[in-house]
């Protein structure tokens, strides 16, 4: 069985990376379990959720970002913090979203417009 490759997300705009060893979300029992039963994410962690244009943190133990991405991953909308049992807006042209540990836009710089690079995973 072959091992899946290991998601990493920069922004060549902030010349920052978002997520150095990330998974990705990419079928139906994924994308409904995400991240929850976790306990948190750790730094350098991350889910890409995809397809997906609105996420919810119900049963989620801890707080979260979420960067919502076009199919050319250029950030649409951004939620920093997000905390347990909430839910976002559905986002209109969103193909995926990318949930890092509470923080990371904020130390990034990461803003609406920027165009983010994806390694390790194809759509």
């Amino acid at each position: 069985m072959s091992t899946p490759p290991v998601l990493k997300v920069s922004n060549p705009a902030r010349n920052s990376v978002l997520v150095e060893t990330g998974s990705v979300a990419d079928n139906m029992v994924t994308r409904v379990i995400g991240l929850m039963g976790k306990t948190g994410l750790e730094p350098g962690r991350g889910l890409l959720i995809v397809p997906c244009n609105s996420i919810h943190s119900c049963f989620m133990k801890f707080r979260f970002d979420a960067v919502f991405l076009d199919r050319d991953y250029k950030v649409l909308h951004l939620i920093e913090d997000m905390g347990p049992w909430r839910a976002s807006k559905m986002v209109w042209g969103a193909q995926s979203v990318l949930e890092l540990p509470s923080g990371v836009i904020q130390a990034t710089g990461t803003q609406i417009g920027d165009r983010l690079s994806v390694e390790g995973y194809k759509a």
